[in-house]
């Protein structure tokens, strides 16, 4: 088996991992969620107004603060959606698996021994043992 072939069955486990079921779970009951998909559209479309107003010539201020003020609450009502509370916590759990295995890789490629290196939790300042920046 060469290393791209092994690349696919650790991709097959990473789907088989109990945090990327719970997040694919979570992302579809978003997607079937008509209301929290309405508050999403609403939200793209003023955050749309709001950056073709920002680009006009003549900006109004008070739409532009209005726009402002609605893109808040709105986003305040999709974040606060019981189905997105529990997407953005599989999310990030699976974020963190992926951020691990990514600084397992980077490691073993700078000589590490896969074995025993072990992705760090925060930065700590130095990017040779860096999985990347968020």
């Amino acid at each position: 088996m060469d290393i791209i072939e092994m690349t696919r069955e650790l991709g097959k486990a990473l789907q088989a991992d109990d945090r990327y079921i719970a997040y694919a779970l979570a992302k579809q009951a978003n997607d079937e969620d008509l209301e929290l998909q309405a508050l999403i559209n609403g939200f793209e479309k003023m955050r749309y107004d709001l950056n073709m107003e920002l680009t006009k010539e003549n900006k109004d201020t008070e739409k532009i603060q209005q726009l402002d003020e609605n893109i808040k609450s709105n986003y305040q009502k999709i974040m606060s959606n019981p189905r997105m509370i529990v997407f953005t916590a599989a999310q990030k759990s699976l974020e963190s698996l992926v951020e691990n295995m990514q600084q397992i890789i980077t490691m073993s490629a700078n000589g590490e021994d896969p074995a025993t290196c072990e992705p760090s939790t925060g930065c700590t300042g130095s990017c040779a043992t860096c999985g990347g920046c968020h």
